[in-house]
Order: C-alpha cells, then structure tokens, then sequence
C-alpha cells in the first residue's frame, strides 16, 4: 500500500496517509461507509449530482465541528449539490452531533468500520486511524475537479475555492 509522509502534519510533527491520494481530472472512486443510522452508505447513492466531500479527523475536535457547520450552512444554498461529511467516529457520534448541531442540510457517513474512503482517497492517517481534513469536489460525471488537503490537521480549508468550484458544475 503507498504511503505519503509529505503532505499533512498533526499537531505539527508529520503523519502518514495510507492509500493513493486522488487527483483532479480523474475518475472518481466509489467508497461504502456507515450512515448515521448504520445502513449502508455508497457514493454511487448520489451518482448524477455534483458532490463536495468533506473529510474531518473527528467532529468533536473545534476546526471539524465548524466544518461541518459552514457547509452545512452553505449547502441550504447549493442547489443540485449534495455535501457529505466524511469521519472515523462512529455513527452515533455523527448523529449526536447533527441533532445537537441542527445540521440538515448535509449528509455524515462514518469510514470507521471498513477505512475504505480514507484508503481508497488517500486520507488515512496511519499513526492514528483517522482522516486528513480534506475537501473534494465531483462532478456529475465522476471526476474529481477540485481537491484540497489541508497541511496541518487543525487548519481550515479554503471554503470559498471549494465551495466556488461546486458552483461551477451546477
């Protein structure tokens, strides 16, 4: 399996992220993960709509929880684009969360049984079990036309390029 041990530091010291990192321009790859509800969750679900993957090392840290609120917030706007917030919690951590938090306007998956998104996108952090923060965005047709993996776990995204490269595909 590749590892990258140049992309992402946590808390400063340098990480390890599993997998083969996706790129711009190529295909999308399909994941399952767990819905809040612990049914089944497949990409393919949402197959024909632009989507915004959002990958956070565990909502219960600050930068992860304020994530998920701005897209959250954002995405009520976003007609024809559907955001997924991607974690290593448990599914009833993500559905606390969301009933704490009112968010509706989103969809959490957990990748905590199978790591099969954190592997397959390259986000795993191997030292830990959980997931670079990152941002993609896909278009209707399954390609990757915009990625950003942030260089330090506890930054933020840039919001404003993501969020403008979802409005260009709709």
């Amino acid at each position: 399996m590749k590892r990258n041990r140049e992309l992402v530091t946590f808390g400063g010291s340098p990480v390890t992220l599993m997998g083969k990192q996706v790129k711009e321009g190529h295909p999308v790859k399909n994941f399952l993960a767990l819905t809040n509800d612990l049914k089944p969750f497949s990409l393919s679900d949402y197959q024909g709509k632009v989507r915004i993957l959002s990958s956070v090392p565990s909502i219960d840290m600050d930068v992860c929880a304020q994530q998920a609120r701005r897209l959250n917030m954002e995405a009520s706007s976003l007609d024809g684009v559907q955001v997924i917030n991607i974690s290593c919690d448990l599914p009833f951590a993500l559905k606390r969360f969301c009933a704490a938090e009112g968010i509706e306007n989103l969809v959490t998956v957990s990748d905590s049984r199978d790591r099969d998104f954190g592997i397959k996108y390259g986000l795993l952090i191997e030292e830990f079990g959980i997931l670079a923060r990152a941002v993609i965005v896909i278009d209707k047709d399954d390609t990757v036309r915009y990625i950003e993996i942030v260089n330090e776990a506890s930054g933020h995204p840039d919001y404003d390029k993501a969020l403008g490269a979802a409005k260009k595909l709709v």
